[in-house]
């Protein structure tokens, strides 16, 4: 591949390149911050020339970008343990709304997108189809009985997650003035969100 540097390991495929490049990256975000890496300091990290950075990414915000997208599974993680706590399927569904909007702006990787000033790419990454059927994932892991609420099928379980996404992404960029409390957010999604999965349902999910 001709690959130059790269502390005497040159990675194997383009896409192991790309990996070595964003974990690059994070080291030096997670040591010195957004405000203090530049795209010099991650060639440096993965011990590359700034040339050999450029041929995987135009530019440091398409490094950020995918700095971002490393760290949903992490996330996505936490989020799911912190849903399995709620025993009804309506609880689940507003704390996640409650639990994404107040954690992903302090992500030290997801958040970097707003950061940045990258909101129109981390809005467009939001509201994708791809993020709708992670989103859907997530809830699925969720141990509630989803088809008792009335999401009775894959379909369901994704419509339900776009829903909600989208209203997480509502509240993170136009929050309300004043601001809510955990416990405003928190009820006012549970007012108009919770009677929407309280119907029963037979039909297990599939």
């Amino acid at each position: 591949m001709g690959h130059h540097g790269w502390q005497g390991n040159p990675p194997g495929t383009e896409d192991a390149a790309r990996r070595r490049i964003v974990e690059a990256a994070t080291a030096c975000l997670d040591r010195a911050g957004l405000a203090k890496t530049s795209l010099s300091d991650v060639a440096a990290e993965a011990g590359v020339t700034r040339q050999t950075v450029y041929r995987y990414f135009p530019g440091l915000k398409d490094i950020l970008r995918a700095v971002a997208l490393a760290g949903v599974e992490e996330f996505a993680g936490r989020m799911e343990r912190h849903l399995a706590s709620f025993g009804t399927a309506a609880e689940a569904a507003v704390e996640s709304v409650v639990f994404a909007v107040r954690t992903v702006p302090g992500e030290p990787h997801m958040g970097l997108l707003l950061q940045a000033g990258e909101a129109e790419f981390f809005t467009v990454g939001v509201v994708s189809p791809l993020a709708f059927s992670f989103g859907a994932r997530i809830l699925r892991n969720v141990p509630v009985d989803w088809a008792a609420a009335g999401v009775t099928t894959e379909e369901d379980l994704q419509g339900l997650a776009e829903i909600l996404m989208r209203l997480f992404l509502s509240f993170l960029q136009y929050p309300s003035t004043p601001s809510l409390t955990d416990e405003e957010l928190r009820a006012l999604v549970r007012r108009w969100i919770g009677p929407a999965l309280q119907n029963p349902g037979s039909a297990e999910l599939r």
